[in-house]
This record gives C-alpha cells, sequence and structure tokens, in this order.
C-alpha cells in the first residue's frame, strides 16, 4: 500500500468511528451534526452546573467564604490518636499478613494464614476506619466546603458565560 492510499484509508477509519446519529454521506453534514450534538451536550452540562449551585450546601460554602483556616489550630489529642490509629492500620495489614505466610509454610499449616490473612486484613481496615473517625471528621468536613466553593466558583463561572 502506498503512502497516499493509507492516507486516505486512516481518513475514512477517522470518519467512521465518530458516532452520528444522521446516517448521511456527506462530511458537511455530518460535521455539523457533531457539532449541534456537542452545543447540546455543553448545554446540558451548564444547566446540571447552575443546577448543582444551587444547593443549600454549594449556597452556603460559597456565602460563607468556606477556607482552610482550621488548619492553622493546634492539633487536638483525638486528632494524634486518629493519626496514630491509622499509621497502626498500616503494621497490622500486609506486614502481619506476610508474617502469617512465612509461618504458614514454615511451620506447614495453611489454615494459619487462610483464616488469620482475612482477620488480619479485615482489623486493619477496621482500625483505619476508626482513625478515619477521630482525625478525619471535623478536618473532612472543612476541606470538603473549602473544595466544593472553590470548585463550583469556578463551574458556575463558566456555566454563566
Amino acid at each position: 500500500m502506498d503512502e497516499n492510499n493509507e492516507k486516505q484509508y486512516l481518513y475514512l477509519n477517522i470518519w467512521s468511528l465518530i458516532p452520528f446519529q444522521i446516517d448521511c454521506r456527506d462530511k458537511e453534514l455530518q460535521v455539523f451534526s457533531f457539532l449541534l450534538q456537542t452545543a447540546n451536550m455543553t448545554r446540558m452540562i451548564r444547566k446540571s452546573i447552575i443546577a448543582l449551585g444551587t444547593t443549600h450546601y454549594v449556597r452556603s460554602a460559597i456565602d460563607s467564604q468556606a477556607d482552610l483556616k482550621a488548619f492553622r489550630d493546634k492539633p487536638t489529642p483525638i486528632l494524634f490518636a486518629g493519626l496514630f490509629a491509622m499509621a497502626f492500620s498500616y503494621v497490622i495489614g500486609w506486614p502481619v499478613i506476610a508474617i502469617l505466610g512465612y509461618l504458614s509454610v514454615k511451620l506447614d499449616n495453611p489454615w494459619l494464614v487462610g483464616v488469620g490473612g482475612p482477620f488480619a486484613y479485615g482489623m486493619s481496615h477496621l482500625v483505619f476506619l476508626l482513625g478515619m473517625y477521630l482525625s478525619g471528621t471535623f478536618y473532612g468536613v472543612v476541606f470538603l466546603r473549602w473544595f466544593t466553593r472553590v470548585t463550583m466558583e469556578k463551574l458556575l463561572t463558566w456555566a454563566d458565560r
């Protein structure tokens, strides 16, 4: 296949990959149909953003100018306990499973890792969730309110154009 035929083959394959609702042979009508569908999709996205912007959570985050000042305060002992629990969950996660696997091979007892592995993994998840609960509730809410305000301000600016 020479170079001209290869370019023409690529050109036809690119056009055949774009889904169009109007089945026609004219390339200009296909391009117009694609642009029309894109404009409809953009209009739908803009309406969805504006609808999200009218919710109580977004309005209160924007009106109160939610920021990250809470992260400047001195951490509480509960925050440190939560961070310790999350760090400890990594210690009782995969390293314990690896040790159980090693002992299972050494002692020729597959039940050791078969039962102990899922138990250790489950305990690791529970300890991590406890740490998230202790340290993440207040700071998570502060961060999500700030992130919502910043993101929705930018999106609403785009949608109101």
